[in-house]
C-alpha cells in the first residue's frame, strides 16, 4: 500500500501545450495522493534597461504579468478538468523558471513540468527547466513526455542500477506502481564494453549475468513484502542502461531512474542515464534524487 504524504504537488505551467500535458498529469497526481495541487507560473523580468526604455520596459511587464495570470486561470480550468475536486492553488512568482520551481520542490511531495515550454529551440527534445529541475529538485521530478495518460494501466518502468540513487528509486517505484494498480517491470542491464577485446573471450558471460541477477534481486529483496499488491517482473538484458530504458519505455506507462547512477562523477547532479532517458524516453519519466 502507498504511504500517506503530505505537501501539494507542485506543477509549473507556462502556457505551452507540453505545460498543460503537464497539468493534467499533476492534477491525476494529486488526486491519487489526496494532497493539494498548486499551479507555479514564473515572471522573468527584463535585465535593467537605458532610461529612455523604461517606458517600453513597464508596458512589457504589465503586458507579462497580465498574460501569466490568464495562463494560470486555463491551468486552473484544465487541472478541476482533469481532477474534480482535488484542492487547486495558483501562484505567480517572480525570478528564472529553473531556480523558482527548485525552491518550490522543497516543500513538494512531487514537482511536475512538461518535457519543452515556449523558450523551447526546434530540435530540442527536452528544455533547460526540465533538465535543471531534475538535476537540482529536492522531491522526485516527473518530466511528462509522450502521450501516455495517467490512467494508461502500461507498467511502471524502473532502472535498478545499486547506487544509493538507485535505491530511492526502488521505493518510489513500488510505490507508483501500487498506486496505479499495474505491474512493475525492474530492469537492470548490464554492458562488458569496458572488457578488452583481447580478453573478451575468456569472459564468463553466464556467470556474469548470474551475477547481475543476484544484484537485482538483492536490490528489490524486501519491497515485495512492503507492496504485496504490487507484481513485478525482474528483466536482466545485457545492454547499456540508457538504451535499454529507452527501448522499454515504449510500453510502459512510467519510467523511474534515480538522479545519478554507479559511474556518476563527483559534481554532477544527474547523470548520463538520467539525461539520456529524459531526452528520449516516449512516456514521463521520474527523477528520484538518493
Amino acid at each position: 500500500m502507498a504511504a500517506q504524504q503530505t505537501g501539494p504537488v507542485v506543477v509549473g505551467v507556462d502556457g505551452s501545450e507540453s505545460a498543460l500535458d503537464a497539468v493534467r498529469w499533476a492534477a491525476a497526481e494529486a488526486a491519487s495522493r489526496n494532497v493539494p495541487l498548486r499551479l507555479v507560473a514564473v515572471f522573468t523580468p527584463l535585465p535593467a534597461a537605458p532610461r529612455h526604455d523604461m517606458g517600453l520596459t513597464a508596458a512589457y511587464m504589465d503586458q507579462v504579468v497580465t498574460s501569466l495570470r490568464g495562463t494560470l486561470e486555463v491551468a486552473a480550468e484544465v487541472a478541476a478538468g482533469a481532477a474534480p475536486g482535488v484542492e487547486i492553488g495558483t501562484e505567480l512568482r517572480t525570478g528564472y523558471p529553473g531556480q523558482v520551481l527548485t525552491d518550490e520542490s522543497r516543500s513538494a511531495v512531487l514537482t511536475v513540468v512538461g518535457s519543452r515550454g515556449l523558450g523551447g529551440f526546434t530540435g530540442l527534445l527536452v528544455g533547460s527547466v526540465a533538465v535543471t529541475l531534475a538535476a537540482h529538485g529536492e522531491s522526485p521530478v516527473l518530466v511528462v513526455r509522450g502521450d501516455r495518460a495517467p490512467d494508461s494501466g502500461l507498467p511502471v518502468l524502473l532502472g535498478v542500477d545499486g547506487s544509493p540513487a538507485g535505491e530511492a528509486a526502488v521505493g518510489i517505484a513500488f510505490e507508483e506502481a501500487s498506486r496505479r494498480a499495474v505491474r512493475l517491470r525492474a530492469l537492470h542491464a548490464w554492458s562488458d564494453v569496458v572488457v578488452d577485446p583481447a580478453v573478451a573471450v575468456l569472459v564468463d558471460h553466464q556467470a556474469w549475468e548470474t551475477e547481475e541477477r543476484a544484484l537485482l534481486a538483492e536490490r528489490l529483496a524486501g519491497w515485495s513484502g512492503k507492496y504485496p499488491d504490487v507484481e513485478v517482473d525482474r528483466v536482466v538484458v545485457q545492454d547499456r542502461p540508457a538504451h535499454a530504458l529507452v527501448q522499454g519505455s515504449a510500453d510502459a506507462g512510467l519510467v523511474v531512474v534515480g538522479s545519478r547512477g554507479r559511474g556518476g562523477l563527483a559534481g554532477l547532479v544527474l547523470g548520463s542515464v538520467g539525461q539520456a532517458v529524459l531526452r528520449h524516453a516516449q512516456c514521463p519519466v521520474l527523477v528520484v534524487r538518493g
